[in-house]
């Protein structure tokens, strides 16, 4: 499964105004509940909590990839993030970040969560990709820029 296949318009967030890492994973609870209303807002950020004390999901060049899985989904779900401007992430490289995939997956697709998250983090290696993201107002020419070129 691609990014092609996780993204619609309705799932990618330009200019995002978040000042804290904290405010960023409740952003995302709130924007995936709204797509998706039978899941529990607490249960998404508790869960992408949980996940960031084990380590940061920060990859790099100022990219986060927070991933979660959650009993109450039956299929993987992203959400497409570009901030205002970068906030501090605890990331590998210590860079702070502002670009967002957050990835929600069902609880058992263990197989699958590993697979989409090499897939994200191969794209989203792609330096002109995250520059184009970065410069690109409209949400629709990032989905173009993903399905054309790296879904």
């Amino acid at each position: 499964m691609g990014l092609k296949d996780l993204l619609t318009i309705d799932h990618i967030f330009n200019h995002v105004d978040v000042d804290s890492k904290k405010r960023l994973l409740e952003l995302i609870s709130e924007k995936a509940i709204a797509l998706n209303p039978h899941l529990q807002e607490a249960d998404i950020f508790e869960a992408l909590i949980a996940r960031e004390r084990l380590g940061s999901t920060g990859i790099g060049y100022g990219v986060g990839i927070p991933h979660c899985r959650l009993a109450q989904l039956d299929q993987a779900m992203g959400l497409l993030l570009i901030l205002q401007k970068s906030i501090k992430f605890d990331a590998i490289d210590q860079q702070p970040v502002d670009i967002i995939f957050a990835l929600l997956v069902p609880e058992a697709a263990t197989e699958e969560h590993l697979h989409i998250l090499a897939n994200v983090a191969q794209v989203l290696d792609d330096a002109s990709l995250r520059e184009q993201f970065r410069t690109t107002s409209d949400s629709q020419q990032i989905l173009n820029l993903i399905t054309t070129h790296h879904g």
